[in-house]
């Protein structure tokens, strides 16, 4: 015996004697009583065999109403396989039209009917739909238990063909609150996209969430931000690309072209309902943002948001180092630099210290030698803080620490102050070695410092135990080629540089290049050198063109430091080559190089120096002294023009040898490991007489020369 919605009670091998299910009740309604059997209008025979056919298709509706009753007790009960046996037994594809035919005509008009209205007799009603929806929707989460993920998927999308089909411009206002129809698609819309990922068909799962959000189904703000974010979450991790379909326009004339870009608009309108309380604050929506702007390089935009976040949501600091974070990955240090200095200053020295703040500020004061001292403060309490409740940082301080004290030794005016800041940058460096001795970046920040104070054999040994840790990146083998440079061994150091160019990649070439006609101008080579940067020249131009064909904004933004590197680079080129043609009295060719460098840049000072170095081959001494002064104006402590200017001033008679000892001590004080700047002082010495103390100077420039590289040590 099966109930149906009436709850009355019949046999299937005999035939219903008074059908009163959902299906029929309509049709009572509408002045036909089957209970009575009177009728209050005279039908002609048509009506009559019209009604004859509709009361025989409801007692085959009741049969199915009764299946999907009973399919629901078992599913319930946890019975999934005989709950599919029942629901099988349901002719969906038979009711399917008349379920489309019902949804569209019970919703078609949602208002009291006059006396006038003619009632189509053969429709469904809106709860017999519902029950039958709600059937179809259980079949399908009983084959997901059962591990059929794609039938369930199949039948579950018949839910959503069906009801789409009857309401091709989205779900009506109100249709909720006589029925279960729309809660019944609700649900089938959330599960679909679900079971096709079960069934590991991501692309099957996108389109499910798009037909989501496509049209108006008049989900609930936070069901629909549910979809949304699900389908942000598929874009990016899922690592599928399922293009928008063109008839498809979800998003007007701002129709994402990559699964990226679609989930970062998702988000984007996500957080957006979050900043006017649409839905409440969701911290995985700001951790998918975060990582999808990251990847596109997008991160002010990032900060822009994270200043958009209501208040209440993080605390100040946490807000601060996450807007430093963004700034810094933007390029933009020095903003970074000020918001970290609000979350370690006085106005926070209430709050426990915020120990992530204080490790990035050590960190970004050690890439910059103007930050050097205010980054000792911040390495050393971050050394402070790590040894109460991060002892795994007490490296990464003394690391950060050490590397500060070696720019603060060479921005130092004091010779005492620069001897003890060498001494305590190499002290924290092996502090630092010690405790991460797995650390690369601490074996080559060792190697590196002791580079630049001359221990070449340290240095020499540090990169070498740093070669043996890690397979040899493009900054090792410019650091062993320059110590082995600083040795004297220009044709070894050519040999590793020839090594670095094998490994490298076309455009991971221009540095290695540029250091290799560097090394064959110290050798004596200069038609050697001039190939080697006509080829760089020409790497240079290849990627010019590529970037112009790309023509992509997105990517130019994220690679804009690798542009201006390149363009810095083409810069030096042309400058070299101006220097080897002055050198080799092809001045034309000189002065056709500088041109080129300062095209590029024209306030760069050393193009001026070389323009200073040209004039004065053509002893044109006093434009060559407003050379060196452009120079100087530009950047004051540019080393080689003031050596010039004190060979200029040198050359100018005894009266103005004061002026030029000035400016060599001045170019010492910058540098004190210029052996230029001490052969130059050792003349001015002699030309006044004191030949001890010239003989003192040019035995230090001779020492100084012997072990210095072809390139500053960075």
């Amino acid at each position: 015996m099966l109930c149906t919605c009436s709850g009355e009670q019949f046999k299937f091998e005999e035939p219903p004697q008074s059908p009163e299910s959902l299906a029929t009740r309509d049709f009572s309604a509408s002045g036909l009583s089957s209970r009575t059997g009177e009728w209050e209008t005279k039908f002609d025979e048509t009506q009559v065999e019209e009604a004859e056919s509709t009361l025989k298709e409801a007692l085959s509706l009741n049969y199915e109403e009764a299946r999907a009753l009973l399919g629901r007790l078992e599913y319930q009960r946890g019975n999934f396989d005989a709950a599919l046996q029942v629901f099988q037994g349901i002719d969906i594809n038979g009711l399917t039209p008349r379920m489309i035919m019902a949804i569209a005509e019970r919703t078609k008009l949602r208002k009291p009917r006059s006396k006038a209205d003619v009632v189509v007799l053969n429709v469904m009603s809106l709860h017999s739909v519902s029950l039958l929806l709600e059937a179809i929707l259980l079949k399908a989460k009983s084959l997901e238990e059962l591990g059929q993920c794609i039938e369930a998927a199949k039948e579950c999308g018949t839910i959503l063909d069906t009801v789409e089909s009857a309401l091709p411009s989205g779900m009506p206002e109100g249709i909720g609150e006589d029925c279960k129809l729309q809660e019944m698609f609700h649900k089938a819309l959330e599960l679909l996209p679900s079971l096709w990922i079960k069934a590991g068909f991501l692309d099957e799962a996108v389109t499910a969430y798009r037909r989501a959000l496509v049209k108006p189904w008049n989900l609930e703000p936070r069901r629909l931000a549910a979809v949304q974010k699900d389908l942000a979450t598929i874009l990016l991790y899922g690592g599928v690309e399922v293009s928008v379909p063109s008839q498809v326009q979800v998003w007007g004339q701002t129709t994402p072209k990559s699964s990226v870009e679609e989930a970062i608009l998702l988000l984007l309108m996500l957080m957006s309902k979050v900043a006017i309380r649409e839905i409440d604050w969701d911290a995985e929506i700001m951790d998918h943002l975060t990582f999808a702007l990251s990847v596109t390089g997008m991160f002010e935009l990032l900060a822009d948001h994270v200043e958009q976040i209501l208040p209440g949501i993080y605390s100040r600091v946490e807000r601060w180092y996450f807007l430093a974070l963004c700034y810094s990955a933007a390029g933009h240090n020095e903003v970074a630099l000020n918001l970290l200095r609000n979350a370690c200053g006085s106005s926070e020295a209430r709050h426990r210290p915020h120990f992530p703040s204080f490790l990035f500020g050590a960190k970004l004061c050690s890439q910059d030698p103007r930050h050097a001292h205010e980054g000792i403060n911040f390495s050393r309490e971050v050394i402070n803080l790590a040894k109460h409740q991060n002892e795994h940082f007490l490296g990464q301080g003394h690391k950060f620490l050490g590397i500060c004290y070696g720019a603060a030794a060479r921005i130092s005016v004091l010779d005492s102050e620069r001897s003890i800041f060498q001494r305590e940058s190499l002290d924290s460096l092996n502090c630092a070695a010690l405790y991460g001795n797995d650390d690369l970046e601490v074996i080559f920040s060792l190697g590196l410092e002791n580079a630049i104070q001359r221990n070449l054999d340290a240095a020499y040994n540090n990169t070498m135990m740093y070669s043996d840790m890690t397979v040899g990146s493009s900054r090792w083998w410019q650091l062993l080629a320059l110590i082995v440079s600083a040795q004297q061994r220009f044709e070894d150091a050519e040999t590793i540089v020839d090594f670095a160019l094998d490994e490298a990649g076309g455009m991971d070439q221009l540095e290695p290049l540029r250091l290799k006609a560097v090394l064959q101008i110290a050798q004596q080579q200069p038609k050697q050198a001039i190939e080697t940067y006509r080829i760089l020249l020409a790497l240079i131009q290849a990627k010019k063109e590529l970037w112009l064909q790309d023509n992509n904004v997105d990517q130019e933004q994220a690679f804009r430091h690798e542009a201006l590197t390149e363009r810095y680079l083409e810069m030096e080129a042309w400058q070299d080559l101006a220097t080897i043609y002055t050198d080799v009295g092809s001045l034309l060719d000189a002065k056709a190089c500088v041109d080129k460098a300062q095209l590029i840049e024209f306030f760069s000072p050393r193009s001026w120096h070389i323009t200073g170095m040209l004039l004065e081959a053509q002893s044109l001494y006093k434009e060559a002294f407003v050379s060196f002064s452009v120079s100087l104006s530009i950047e004051p402590d540019y080393i080689p023009s003031i050596i010039s200017t004190a060979e200029l001033l040198m050359n100018l008679g005894m009266q103005s040898l004061p002026i030029a000892r000035s400016f060599l001590m001045n170019a010492l004080r910058l540098e004190p490991t210029n052996h230029d700047a001490w052969f130059n002082l050792g003349l001015v010495s002699k030309m006044e007489g004191s030949l001890q103390q010239a003989a003192e100077f040019f035995q230090a420039a001779y020492e100084l020369k012997l072990s210095a590289p072809v390139q500053k040590f960075k």
